[in-house]
C-alpha cells in the first residue's frame, strides 16, 4: 500500500535521493566554477572556515532534535523544549565561535580567515533555529517539502557565491553565499513546520531529552573530529594551499556519500525506529539496507580512485592536479564510512549511545597519531593512506563486534556485503586499465562512467531481492501497528 511504511519510507528516500543529487550537481556546477576563480590559496581559506563551522554544527543543539525523529509518542509534547534548548545552546556556541575565530585561523595557518569564520559560523544559529521543524519533517516522512528547502538553500547559496566571487571577494563569496542559502531554507522550513516553532521548557522532558541529547552531542564532537582532524592537520601541518588540494579531493570523494548514504540516512533512522518492538525484522532491515547501499555506493567510490587524474585534470584543470594524488585514497574511505554511518544510526535508533561513543573515540585517538606520521612521510598522500589504514583495522573489528552482541553476526553482514565489494573490485580494475591506456581525458572519464554505471546497475539488479523483503517487514510492521491493543484484564 502506498501509506505503509514501506510506502512512506520509499517516497521520502526518493524525494531525498532525488534533493541530494539535485544538490550535489549544483554543487559540483559551482564548485568548479568557484575553484577555477578562486585558485588553491583562496579555496584554503574558505575551507578552514567550513572546518570550524563543523565543529560547532557537530554539538550546537546538543543532540537533542534527533530525540523527535525517534521519541515514542507525540513528537509535539517534546518540540517546545526542543526548540528552546536548540536555539539557546546554539546562541551560546556562536558567541564562543566569535570570541575564539582569530585563535583558530592562527592555528591553521590562515589569519585571514578570521572574518570568514566568524560571518560563515553565523549558520549555528539558523540551524539551531530550525533543527527542530527540519526533525518533523524526517519524521513525518516529508521529504517532498525538504527537497523544496535542500534546492533553495543549495541554487540562492550557490548563484549567491559565484556572484560576489565575480565582484572579487575571494574567499568570502562563499560565506556570504551559504549564510544567503541558510536564510532562505530557514524561512521555508518554519513556513513548512509551523507547529514546531512553539517555544517552551518542561522540565521533566527537558532532563529526558539531555539523557538522551548529550551523550549523542558528546559523540557528534567526535564524529566531527574523526571526520575533521585530517583537515586540521593538514592545514596546520601542510599549510592553506595544501589544504586546498585535499578539501577539493575530499569534496569528490564524498560525493557517494553525499548522493546515495546521506538520502539514506534521512530515512532509515525514522523507519528502524518504527521496528524497535521487532528486533528480528530491525536486524534483517539494516542487512537489507547495508547490501543495498554498499551495491549503489562501491562502484561510485572506485571509479573515483581510479579515475583520479583525469578527473581533476579535465574538470578543475591542471593546477588542481596535485589533488589527483589524494582522492583515490579519500574515496576508498568513503566507501567504508558509507557502512560506519549505515551501522552508527542503527545503534543510535537502539539507544547505544556507549558503542557509538566508543567506536568514534577509539577511531580518534588511533587517528590522530597516524595522521601526523603519514603526512609527515608521504605529505597528502600518506595523510590519506592513514586513514584508510586506521577505518579498517581498528573502527571496523569495533563495530563487528558490538553488532555481534546485537544479534547481526560477521558473516550475516559479510554475505549481503560479498557481491557489492566483488563486483566494485571488478569494476575499479577496469577503470584504472581504460583510464591508464586512455590518454584523451574526456573519453578515459565518459569510459568510466559507462562501467560504473554498468556495475552498479548489474548489482542492483543481482539484489533486487531485497526490495521485496524490506517491503514484506515493512507491511508487517503497518499490520502490527494496525491491531488493536488488548484490553487490560481487571485488577
Amino acid at each position: 500500500m502506498s501509506d505503509s511504511l514501506f510506502g512512506r519510507a520509499g517516497k521520502a528516500l526518493g524525494w531525498s535521493f532525488a534533493s541530494t543529487a539535485l544538490g550535489r550537481l549544483s554543487t559540483l556546477a559551482i564548485g568548479i566554477a568557484i575553484a577555477r576563480l578562486l585558485g588553491p590559496e583562496e579555496f584554503g581559506t574558505f575551507a578552514v572556515a567550513t572546518v570550524a563551522l563543523l565543529a560547532v554544527l557537530s554539538f550546537n543543539e546538543l543532540g537533542v532534535s534527533l530525540a523527535i525523529v525517534r521519541w515514542p509518542g507525540d513528537p509535539r509534547q517534546i518540540a517546545p523544549t526542543v526548540l528552546t534548548i536548540s536555539v539557546i545552546s546554539s546562541v551560546i556556541v556562536y558567541i564562543g565561535c566569535f570570541v575564539g575565530a582569530p585563535y583558530f585561523a592562527s592555528a591553521m595557518g590562515e589569519p585571514d580567515a578570521t572574518g570568514v569564520v566568524r560571518l560563515l559560523c553565523l549558520s549555528v544559529i539558523i540551524d539551531g533555529l530550525v533543527a527542530t521543524p527540519a526533525a518533523m519533517l524526517q519524521r513525518e516522512f516529508r521529504q517532498g517539502r525538504k527537497t523544496i528547502v535542500d534546492q533553495t538553500t543549495h541554487w540562492l547559496g550557490s548563484l549567491t557565491s559565484i556572484t560576489c566571487a565575480f565582484t572579487g571577494m575571494g574567499a568570502m563569496s562563499l560565506a556570504v553565499g551559504r549564510l544567503t542559502g541558510a536564510l532562505a531554507g530557514a524561512v521555508l522550513f518554519i513556513a513548512f513546520a509551523p507547529q514546531a516553532m512553539r517555544f517552551g521548557l518542561n522540565r521533566e522532558k527537558a532532563k529526558a531529552l539531555m539523557r538522551f541529547g548529550l551523550p549523542l552531542a558528546g559523540s557528534s564532537i567526535i564524529v566531527f573530529a574523526v571526520n575533521n582532524v585530517d583537515r586540521i592537520l593538514v592545514g596546520a601541518a601542510l599549510g592553506p594551499v595544501a589544504l586546498g588540494y585535499y578539501v577539493l579531493a575530499a569534496n569528490l570523494a564524498g560525493w557517494p556519500i553525499n548522493i546515495f548514504s546521506q538520502p539514506v540516512r534521512a530515512v532509515a533512522p525514522a523507519a528502524l525506529a518504527r521496528l524497535q518492538g521487532d528486533k528480528p525484522a530491525m536486524r534483517t532491515t539494516f542487512l537489507s539496507t547495508a547490501g543495498l547501499l554498499a551495491a549503489a555506493t562501491l562502484p561510485a567510490c572506485v571509479v573515483l580512485a581510479a579515475a583520479a587524474e583525469p578527473l581533476i585534470r579535465l574538470v578543475y584543470g591542471t593546477v588542481w592536479e596535485p589533488a589527483a594524488t589524494i582522492l583515490p585514497w579519500l574515496a576508498l574511505v568513503a566507501a567504508v564510512r558509507i557502512l560506519f554511518e549505515l551501522v552508527y544510526d542503527y545503534f543510535v535508533v537502539l539507544a547505544s549511545s556507549r558503542v557509538v561513543l566508543t567506536a568514534q573515540l577509539a577511531w580518534l585517538i588511533a587517528l590522530i597519531p597516524a595522521l601526523v606520521a603519514g603526512a609527515a612521510i608521504a605529505d597528502l598522500q600518506g595523510a590519506g593512506a592513514a586513514q584508510l589504514a586506521v577505518a579498517l583495522v581498528v573502527v571496523l573489528p569495533i563495530y563487528l563486534y558490538e553488532l555481534r552482541r546485537s544479534g547481526i553476526a560477521a558473516g550475516a553482514l559479510g554475505r549481503r556485503l560479498a557481491l557489492p565489494v566483488l563486483g566494485a573490485a571488478a569494476v575499479g580494475g577496469v577503470v584504472a586499465l581504460t583510464s591508464h591506456l586512455i590518454t584523451v581525458d574526456l573519453l578515459a572519464l565518459a569510459v568510466a562512467g559507462l562501467v560504473g554505471v554498468a556495475g552498479m546497475g548489474a548489482l542492483l539488479y543481482r539484489l533486487r531481492h531485497l526490495i521485496g523483503t524490506l517491503r514484506r517487514i515493512g507491511a508487517a510492521a503497518d499490520e502490527a501497528t494496525a491491531e488493536p491493543a488488548p484490553v487490560p484484564a481487571p485488577a
